[in-house]
């Protein structure tokens, strides 16, 4: 049985909005005095959920409230959540850059962090000193150092750049060293928050095979916070998903993954919520119909259905173009566009509401999907709208395994026993 590298419980982390301290000094003496007297802060009873959208009403929040978890050796951990989660919060505590207000964390071994762009550098010092550096901040010693100097600077790929001060780094250079450090030096634990998306999309997927290699190869354990939900499930075992300060989920990572993807289904049923002002024309909602649609904003794959997006119009509009645009909601990968020009459709538009409508089938896998729609007249765009309620994929039939092939692609299949019976087929799907 692997051992506990990390166990949290009962963590929570009190602010005061808008002050170092409490704000003013009776309140500082009088939490002090009851921390004395061994009695409750009364300001903690006070405090409310951290949540972005509503002030509290004296001003103290939970950034985090009662969380607890644990990791084992090897484990690669997910925390997920929208931003203001307590994500971040929750790092530095377990980093030791700041201090919880109640509960416990118990660390079993070295950690390195990646927490900020730059955390652990120093600006005057070059990349090569930075190495060493971070390497005795890890307990290292120099000839450790020295025995994976050449690994760190070969993934990074900054070689030419190693006796530059890192103050002349742009961010993603940045990022490039401070990972390769971090993972090559050898911690027991590593840390790495959504830093890794201010480098490019090929050292991303480099740093997150590396991060798969180090768990299953040398057993290390890692906690991972990104909103990219696609390299989330690639890469780890368990998962969080975090909520207001909470724990909303806990567990699997495909169940925590399902819960957060059906927190961020909007429950505005397609409906525009914010609408840029002085347009001639604008997108308002969005809706799916026709027998195979499940619902407005859900169907099943391989099915066609009728894709539909209502356009108020205020002028007339002459010449007019309408395109939509499909991403994969995980990764942001661009799966089809479409265009009323490619069937030869330009139109004109008279003032009013007006349905504008695309017939398709998607041979796709069941998640949920990104809808992007505009309209484009002489030489201009007229709106542009990303809808926040997502396009929802399901599969076609009842009790059909939703994990029984890797890819976005929901190719119809057959697989021939033999090559010289073309006809036998032994399984399909």
């Amino acid at each position: 049985m692997s051992r506990e590298m990390i166990m949290v419980e009962n963590l929570s982390k009190l602010y005061k909005l808008g002050e170092i301290n409490t704000g003013s000094l009776s309140h500082d003496l009088q939490r002090v005095l009851v921390r004395l007297s061994g009695k409750e802060d009364p300001y903690r009873k006070l405090a409310e959920v951290n949540d972005r959208k509503a002030m509290p009403a004296n001003g103290y929040v939970w950034s985090l409230k009662d969380v607890g978890f644990s990791v084992n050796e090897g484990e690669v951990f997910g925390i997920i959540g929208k931003n203001g989660a307590g994500k971040s919060t929750l790092l530095k505590l377990m980093s030791k850059i700041t201090k919880p207000t109640t509960g416990t964390i118990n660390v079993d071994g070295r950690v390195a962090s990646l927490l900020e762009v730059g955390t652990g550098f120093h600006p005057d010092l070059s990349g090569r000193e930075n190495i060493f550096l971070n390497g005795a901040i890890l307990g290292m010693r120099k000839q450790e150092i020295k025995l994976r100097f050449d690994e760190i600077v070969e993934f990074s790929g900054i070689e030419k750049y190693l006796d530059t001060p890192v103050k002349r780094y742009s961010s993603g250079m940045f990022v490039r060293l401070a990972f390769a450090v971090a993972a090559h030096l050898e911690p027991e634990i590593l840390i790495i928050d959504e830093v890794l998306a201010v480098g490019d999309a090929e050292f991303q997927k480099k740093c997150i095979a590396k991060m798969g290699d180090i768990a299953r190869q040398d057993g290390r354990t890692i906690l991972f916070v990104s909103h990219n939900v696609s390299a989330v499930k690639q890469l780890c075992n368990k998962a969080m998903l975090l909520e207001n300060g909470m724990v909303k989920a806990l567990g699997d990572v495909n169940e925590v993954l399902e819960t957060y993807q059906g927190n961020n289904q909007d429950t505005e049923s397609g409906i525009r919520s914010s609408i840029p002002e002085n347009l001639p024309g604008h997108f308002t909602r969005w809706w799916l119909s026709g027998q195979s649609a499940k619902g407005e904003h859900t169907c099943y794959t391989r099915e066609h259905f009728r894709l539909n997006i209502s356009f108020q119009c205020f002028e007339k509009i002459r010449n007019a173009e309408m395109q939509f645009m499909l991403r994969y909601d995980d990764d942001q990968v661009l799966l089809h566009s479409s265009s009323s020009d490619f069937a030869g459709q330009i139109f004109d538009l008279e003032p009013g509401t007006h349905t504008l409508s695309f017939e398709l089938a998607l041979p796709i896998r069941r998640g949920h999907y990104e809808l992007e729609t505009g309209l484009w007249a002489n030489n201009r765009w007229i709106d542009r709208w990303i809808s926040s309620t997502k396009l929802v994929v399901l599969d076609t039939y009842e009790g059909h395994s939703r994990d029984h092939s890797n890819g976005i692609l929901n190719i119809r299949t057959a697989f021939v026993k033999k090559a010289f019976q073309p006809n036998a087929i032994l399984y399909e799907y």
